[in-house]
C-alpha cells in the first residue's frame, strides 16, 4: 500500500495505517454481514438449538466469514509491505481453518479430523512462517530453547488457544469480545514497541470484530453467530499475536518491556485458557472424556445465575480487563508469584460461581433454575 501511494505522489507514514486498518476492516465486515445473512437464510444455514445451546431459535451462522474477509483484505492491503512473507503463511493457515470451519458449520466434521486440520494449519504458520517461540522468557529460569522444542511447544500453544476460543463461543459476544479485547491490547503494545505492521494486523482484527459484535449482540433478523469458521480463525490469530508479543518483548524498549511476558500473554487470554482448563478438569474428575460437549463452561454458570447473555459477557470481559491491569501492575513480582496470584484469583472466582449456584438452589431469594452441573 505504501508503494502504491508513493507511485501516485502520496506520502503517508505507516503509523496512519493503524486507525485506517481498524476503520477499513470494520467497514468491510459491516457491509458483508447483510449479504451473508441473506445467503444463510436462503440456504438454511442455521445454528439450530439443542440441549447444549444457550439460544432458543434458529440463528444464521457463518458470521466468521465476514470477520475473515474484513480482516484479510485489510491486513493484506495495509500490512503487506512490511509482513509479506509472514502474512503469506498466516493466510495459508487461516484458509485451511476457514474451510474446516465452513464444513463444520454446514455439515459437522469429526472432532479428530478437525484437530488434525488445526495441527496442519498451525504447522504451516509455525514452520514455514517461522512464527514460533524461541525462549521460555525466563519462566522457571528457562530462557533459550532449541528449534524442535520451540516448534512443538508453539504448536501446543496454538492448539490450546484455538480450541479455547472455540469452546467459549457459547453465548452472544463472548468469543468475539474476548478476541477484540486481546487484539486491541496486543495492538497497543505493538505500536508502543515500534512494530507498526503487527499493530495494523491487530487493530484490523479488532475492527472486524467490533463490526461483527454489532450484529451478534442484536436481536431479530440481523442476528448472526461466528460459527466454527470464526472461532477457529480467531484462535489462530490470537495465537500468532501472542507468540509475536512474547518474541518481540525480548528486544523491546525498556519503557514497554514486560518483566513477566509469558504470564502477561496468559493473562490477556485468561478467559479461554482458564475455562478450557476448568472444563477439562471437571470432565476428567467425573470420568468423562475431556473432549465431551456439554454445559460445563463458566458462561453457563453465569446464565444459571440468571444473567442474560450480554450481562454474562460483560462480567467476563470486565474480569479479563481487571486481570490484565493487575498483571501489568504486579509484573515485577516475578513469573511464579504473579502466575500464582492470577491463577489463585481465577480459581476463587470459579469456585464462587458454584457457591452462588448452590445458594440459588437452596435459598428462596434466588430464582429457581437448572442444576449447576447440568450437561
Amino acid at each position: 500500500m505504501e508503494v502504491l501511494l508513493e507511485k501516485v505522489g502520496i506520502s503517508l507514514n505507516a503509523g496512519w495505517f493503524i486507525p485506517l486498518g481498524f476503520l477499513l476492516a470494520f467497514g468491510v465486515t459491516y457491509i458483508s454481514i447483510p449479504t451473508i445473512l441473506k445467503v444463510a437464510r436462503a440456504k438454511g444455514l442455521y445454528d439450530r438449538p439443542n440441549k447444549r445451546s444457550s439460544h432458543k431459535q434458529d440463528i444464521p451462522t457463518l458470521g466468521g466469514v465476514a470477520v475473515f474477509v474484513g480482516f484479510a483484505i485489510t491486513a493484506a492491503l495495509l500490512a503487506g509491505d512490511g509482513l509479506t512473507r509472514e502474512l503469506l503463511y498466516i493466510f495459508t493457515g487461516l484458509i485451511i481453518l476457514f474451510f474446516i470451519g465452513i464444513k463444520d458449520d454446514i455439515l459437522v466434521i469429526d472432532p479428530v479430523k478437525k484437530l488434525v486440520g488445526q495441527i496442519i494449519a498451525a504447522t504451516v504458520v509455525i514452520v514455514l512462517g517461522d512464527i514460533r517461540m524461541t525462549s521460555f522468557y525466563g519462566f522457571l529460569g528457562i530462557h533459550q530453547i532449541g528449534y524442535i522444542s520451540g516448534v512443538l511447544f508453539t504448536l501446543f500453544v496454538f492448539v490450546v488457544v484455538t480450541n479455547g476460543v472455540n469452546l467459549i463461543d457459547g453465548i452472544d459476544g463472548l468469543a468475539s469480545g474476548v478476541a477484540a479485547l486481546a487484539s486491541l491490547v496486543f495492538g497497543i503494545w505493538f505500536f508502543a514497541a515500534g512494530h507498526v505492521y503487527y499493530a495494523i494486523v491487530s487493530l484490523s482484527l479488532t475492527g472486524s470484530l467490533v463490526a461483527f459484535l454489532r450484529f451478534n449482540l442484536s436481536h431479530g433478523k440481523h442476528k448472526i453467530f461466528l460459527g466454527d469458521t470464526g472461532s477457529l480463525i480467531l484462535g489462530m490469530m490470537l495465537s500468532v499475536l501472542a507468540v509475536r508479543f512474547m518474541e518481540y518483548d525480548l528486544t523491546a524498549p525498556e519503557q514497554v518491556h514486560v518483566s513477566s511476558v509469558a504470564v502477561m500473554a496468559f493473562t490477556i487470554l485468561i478467559i479461554p485458557l482458564t475455562d478450557t482448563l476448568h472444563v477439562f478438569i471437571l470432565r476428567v474428575l467425573r470420568g468423562r472424556s475431556p473432549f465431551e460437549a456439554g454445559r460445563w463452561h463458566l458462561h453457563h454458570r453465569l446464565l444459571e445465575l440468571g444473567l442474560s447473555h450480554l450481562q454474562a459477557t460483560l462480567v467476563l470481559l470486565s474480569l479479563n480487563v481487571l486481570f490484565i491491569l493487575l498483571a501489568w501492575w504486579l509484573q515485577d513480582l516475578g513469573d511464579l508469584p504473579l502466575l500464582g496470584i492470577i491463577l489463585g484469583l481465577a480459581v476463587i472466582l470459579t469456585l464462587l460461581s458454584y457457591v452462588l449456584i448452590w445458594m440459588k438452589r437452596h435459598h428462596t431469594h434466588f430464582p429457581s433454575g437448572k442444576k449447576a452441573f447440568d450437561v
